[in-house]
């Protein structure tokens, strides 16, 4: 019919114009916006007749294995909040908070050793990339007495942690991961605690730049592990207690 051809020149302009992506419900709204209105089973028909198909992208199937690889992932908590641990090198804590000084923050990433309270392991970062927790991870190979293989590594469910990244790295060194549960700070008590006492102990707030905040830091962790007598470790130092600990458990 010539009406037909008519209305397939003018569905046939918006087609192309739309790059052959558009089908009949969007050739419709185009033609509204010319204030023509045109049912859209009509549009369909004529677009049939003519052969004016819209370019269907097809999913990638590789993609799509890639992406779900990929996805953040969340662990029981397998701690359970049993603080109470006896042998050092088996049970970890960790976590990140931001430190303010002269106007601007860094972030400070902690691992604790929940037996004997020792920090084994940290890193400052100007920002919050994954790289943070990475590293942080990583000294531990240096840091710590023990293999790490099946050792617990306890966090709350931040988004280093769910990150595919993170899960790797916890993968390669053989360890295990725990997490507390959504919006439960205290399944991470032990490392809440040690931030609470570097808030107070520390004048971190006068540095001036981040050379002069992670030297700040350094001084306390070794205070903290070497020198900070606690009540609760026996009256002794984090890691006097961790040796007392490991003789203990020969």
């Amino acid at each position: 019919m010539e009406k037909d051809y008519e209305d397939y020149l003018l569905i046939k302009k918006i087609f192309e114009d739309g790059k052959k992506k558009l089908g009949s419900r969007g050739v419709q709204m185009k033609l509204l916006e010319r204030q023509i209105l045109m049912n859209h089973k009509k549009i369909s028909r004529i677009m049939n007749k003519y052969h004016l198909y819209c370019k269907i992208r097809r999913r990638n199937p590789y993609k799509n294995i890639m992406k779900k690889s990929l996805e953040h992932r969340t662990f029981e908590n397998k701690l359970n909040r049993n603080f109470d641990q006896r042998i050092p090198f088996k049970v970890f804590c960790t976590d990140i908070t931001y430190i303010p000084f002269n106007y601007r923050f860094a972030y400070l990433s902690m691992v604790k050793d929940i037996a004997s309270g020792e920090i084994v392991s940290w890193k400052l970062s100007r920002h919050l990339e994954m790289d943070i927790v990475l590293r942080t991870l990583r000294n531990l190979k240096d840091n710590v007495l023990a293999p790490l293989k099946d050792v617990l590594i306890h966090s709350d469910q931040g988004f280093h942690y769910t990150n595919p990244q993170y899960i790797s790295e916890v993968a390669k060194l053989g360890m295990v991961q725990s997490m507390s549960r959504k919006g439960n700070c205290i399944d991470n008590a032990p490392i809440e605690s040690f931030f609470g006492h570097f808030r107070d102990d520390v004048d971190y707030k006068s540095c001036k730049t981040f050379e002069e905040l992670h030297l700040r830091i350094e001084d306390y962790v070794k205070y903290y592990n070497h020198e900070r007598y606690q009540w609760d470790l026996k009256k002794m130092t984090p890691v006097e207690y961790r040796n007392h600990l490991l003789e203990f458990a020969r």
